[in-house]
């Protein structure tokens, strides 16, 4: 959990310090905000980190400065996806 609240916190540095007008990044802010807030709770739930993920990435994928610390925040929702408890049987979404 502490790697993701870390790529989310670093994401939202470096959403904040982009100097570009972006369209949605009032939308990114705002589900990395959740997506924080969310894990910092405690065991959150992976189809709803994906759903922010999805978000975010639609938001800010095509700035290429931001591409590392979105491949982070992807990496670690993909640890929580993989872990046993998380599955239920049916394929990941």
């Amino acid at each position: 959990m502490e790697e993701l609240c870390t790529a989310v916190s670093r994401l939202r540095r470096e959403l904040a310090a982009h100097p570009a007008d972006l369209r949605d990044r009032t939308i990114a802010e705002d589900e990395l905000a959740a997506l924080y807030a969310t894990v910092s709770a405690g065991v959150p739930e992976v189809p709803r980190m994906r759903r922010s993920l999805l978000l975010v990435a639609g938001a800010v994928g095509s700035v290429s400065a931001l591409a590392p610390a979105l491949a982070r925040v992807r990496h670690g929702i993909e640890l929580f996806d993989s872990r046993p408890e998380q599955r239920t049987g049916e394929r990941a979404v």
